[in-house]
C-alpha cells in the first residue's frame, strides 16, 4: 500500500506557483535553500509569509479532526445569517471566508511539509466518521428494511476509502504547476451537493463545517473552497475545477461555472480566468491525470449525500407502494358490485 499523500516533485521553473498549498510547500523549501543567495520576495498573501513550525503527527492529525466540542463551536460560527443584517454582515462574511481559506491553506501546507514518518497513514480512513457523506450513508443503511440499496457494494467502498488517498497522491505527482485560479460554481436550486464548507447565510439551511465532508477533504489537497447562499467559491488548481465538473455530471446535477471576480476574496492571491484561459489550463493536463481525477470524482459521487438522498427517496416510494394496487382495485370492484363494504371483522386490506 502506498502512503496517502506524497510530496510532489519540485518543478525546475520557480517562476510558477501551483494552486494549492501542496506546491506552496515546495516553494517554501526552495526559499529556505536559496535564502543566502536571493533576497526574500514580498508576498501578497499572509499565508505565505507567516510560516509556522512543522507539526508532529498528533498535532497534524488534530488540524483535520473535528472533536464534538470544537465541531459544535465552529458550527455556530459558520451558521447562517439573517438577510436583514446590514452591510457590516457582508464584511464579516468576507473576513470569515478569508480566515477559512488561510486555515485550509496552512493545514494542507503542513501536511505536505511533514516527513513521510510524520504524515498520518491513510488520513481519509481516519476521518471518515466526521464526514457528512458517511453519516448519511449510515442513516440510509438503517432505513433500508427492504434491501433496496446496494449495501454490500457501498460498505465495501467505505471500507476501501484509503484508495482516495492513493489517487490523490497519484494526481499530485502528475499535475503541472499552475497559478491558483478562482471560479464560482452554481447548481440547481442553490443547493450545495459537493458539501463545500459554508460561510455566512445560505439559501438552504444545511451548514457544513470545514473538513465536515469527504469532498472538502479531497478538494483541500488542490486548493481552498467555501459555499455562501447559493454558490460555491473555489480557488486552486484546475484539477479541482475538473473534479467538480465530473462530480456533478456523474450525478446528473445541473451546474454552471464562471470565473471568480477579483474582488470577491480580498487579500488572497488568485487569477480570475475567462473561458479561453481555462481551456488552456485543461489542455495542460495529460490524459492519465484526467482519468485519475475522474475516478476520484466517481468514488466521491457514489458516496455523496446527494446519492444517499436519492436512495432514501426510493425507500419512501417503496413504502407508499408496499402492496399490489391492481389486486386491491379488483377486490374493491368486487365489493362494489355486491353492494357491500367490508366490516370490521374483514381482515382483507382495502388500501
Amino acid at each position: 500500500m502506498t502512503e496517502p499523500t506524497a510530496k510532489p516533485t519540485v518543478t525546475s521553473n520557480s517562476q510558477h506557483t501551483t494552486a494549492s498549498a501542496t506546491s506552496t510547500a515546495n516553494a517554501d523549501k526552495k526559499d529556505v535553500k536559496s535564502k543566502a543567495k536571493n533576497k526574500p520576495r514580498t508576498a501578497k498573501n499572509k499565508q505565505k509569509t507567516n510560516i509556522t513550525p512543522v507539526l508532529d503527527k498528533a498535532a497534524l492529525l488534530a488540524l483535520f479532526t473535528l472533536p464534538d466540542a470544537e465541531s459544535g463551536a465552529e458550527q455556530v460560527s459558520l451558521n447562517t445569517l439573517s438577510s436583514s443584517e446590514s452591510n457590516s454582515s457582508e464584511t464579516n462574511i468576507a473576513a470569515q471566508r478569508l480566515a477559512l481559506y488561510r486555515r485550509q491553506h496552512e493545514r494542507t501546507r503542513q501536511l505536505y511539509m511533514a516527513s513521510a514518518a510524520t504524515r498520518p497513514t491513510y488520513l481519509v480512513q481516519t476521518l471518515k466518521t466526521q464526514f457528512a457523506e458517511y453519516q448519511q450513508y449510515l442513516l440510509a443503511q438503517q432505513l433500508d428494511k427492504r434491501g433496496l440499496m446496494d449495501t454490500d457494494g457501498l460498505e465495501r467502498l467505505w471500507q476501501q476509502l484509503h484508495v482516495v488517498d492513493d489517487i490523490i497522491e497519484d494526481i499530485v505527482r502528475h499535475m503541472p504547476a499552475q497559478q491558483p485560479a478562482g471560479w464560482q460554481l452554481t447548481t440547481q436550486d442553490g443547493h450545495n451537493p459537493l458539501r463545500f464548507p459554508t460561510v455566512g447565510k445560505l439559501k438552504h439551511d444545511k451548514p457544513i463545517v470545514d473538513q465536515g465532508s469527504l469532498n472538502s477533504y479531497v478538494l483541500g489537497h488542490f486548493g481552498v473552497s467555501s459555499f455562501t447562499y447559493d454558490r460555491a467559491y473555489y480557488i486552486g488548481h484546475v484539477v479541482g475545477y475538473l473534479f467538480s465538473c465530473y462530480f456533478c455530471a456523474h450525478l446528473s446535477i445541473s451546474y454552471g461555472v464562471t470565473a471568480l471576480a477579483p474582488q470577491i476574496v480580498s487579500d488572497y492571491e488568485y487569477a480570475s480566468l475567462e473561458t479561453p484561459h481555462m481551456v488552456r489550463l485543461l489542455q495542460g493536463l495529460d490524459g492519465y491525470c484526467k482519468k485519475r481525477i475522474y475516478q476520484l470524482a466517481v468514488i466521491c459521487a457514489r458516496l455523496s449525500v446527494f446519492a444517499s438522498d436519492k436512495r432514501i427517496e426510493r425507500m419512501l416510494i417503496a413504502e407508499v407502494n408496499d402492496f399490489d394496487k391492481k389486486l386491491q382495485q379488483q377486490h374493491l370492484d368486487v365489493l362494489l358490485l355486491q353492494g357491500l363494504m367490508p366490516d370490521s371483522s374483514d381482515s382483507t386490506p382495502l388500501f
